[in-house]
């Protein structure tokens, strides 16, 4: 097994797990849910340091990690930018109140976010005459473009607490003092809070690339894991919250939010790789063209 297969197979795990868990209950479900943060974690660090080395994963991890629990600690003690919640004792242990997962899910779903924004956010370039296959360009190089990159990630990872944070809640890992005003049909869980995750997910987004450096600027093949791990979430938290967890409402919102980024995604990657197959076969010498 090379380095390029441990993503895909910290991915298969991960999928494995979160099949496991609508069918599970109870302390098992606790347990899964663990399992599962802890894997995300490692595979979206583990992808930025074998894909673009040390400087981007400490960054990911400092901004991701560090930042998501300085966040969560701010939440806990005072109530901002959240809203005032505590959190039980199901998720395993705690610092400052915060049990130690929550900053590794942060950082799980913050890296396929990012590199999904770049995706779209970066034209790809052609060689005609060559006919090789479409690369993306090394950066946005323009003010405009960089804010609706970061614009476009926070997004991204805003959108999939409209999934996390009803599926959570109704599991009781955490409760929310004041849950008012919500949105329809998500009672229990203030509006505060999302508008806290788009707070914290810009300002984390924003950060990552002066960080990271230009590694993260640009996207290829052997971020398909990401792109994989980012449209899986998103279709598999769909069918989940409509069919197995018994949660329409959320899983209505969260296909809204996370639509927009998914959906331009998984576009943009299937016309990607039907392009190769529209372009005309290479002419035969003797055959097609005269000798």
């Amino acid at each position: 097994m090379t380095r390029r297969h441990v993503p895909w197979l910290l991915l298969a795990l991960l999928v494995l797990i979160q099949i496991c868990y609508p069918l599970s209950t109870g302390v098992t479900r606790a347990r899964l849910t663990v399992a599962t943060v802890v894997l995300g974690y490692l595979l979206a660090v583990g992808h930025a340091l074998l894909t673009r080395g040390p400087r981007t994963a400490a960054a990911l991890v400092a901004v991701a990690t560090g930042g998501g629990f300085a966040i969560e600690a701010l939440g806990v003690a005072t109530g901002f930018p959240f809203g005032s919640y505590d959190y039980s004792g199901e998720l395993g242990p705690k610092l400052a109140g915060v049990p130690l997962i929550i900053p590794l899910a942060w950082t799980w779903m913050a890296w396929p976010a990012w590199l999904a924004a770049v995706r779209l956010t970066t034209p790809a370039a052609r060689t005609p005459a060559a006919r090789t296959p479409a690369v993306r360009t090394p950066a946005v190089r323009t003010p405009a473009g960089h804010v609706g990159r970061v614009a476009l990630a926070t997004v991204g990872l805003a959108g999939w607490d409209l999934f996390l944070d009803p599926q959570m809640v109704a599991e009781g890992y955490w409760v929310w003092r004041d849950a008012t005003p919500a949105l329809p049909g998500l009672p229990g869980i203030p509006v505060s809070n999302y508008l806290g995750w788009l707070l914290f997910a810009v300002l984390l987004m924003s950060a990552l690339r002066p960080l990271a450096g230009p590694a993260v600027a640009v996207t290829g093949s052997r971020d398909a894991p990401m792109f994989a791990l980012y449209l899986w979430t998103y279709f598999s938290s769909v069918l989940a919250h409509a069919v197995f967890l018994r949660l329409p409402a959320s899983a209505l919102w969260g296909a809204a939010g996370m639509a927009v980024v998914a959906v331009p995604l998984a576009v943009t990657l299937l016309r990607a790789r039907r392009r190769p197959a529209d372009r005309p076969a290479p002419a035969r010498t003797g055959v097609d063209t005269p000798a």
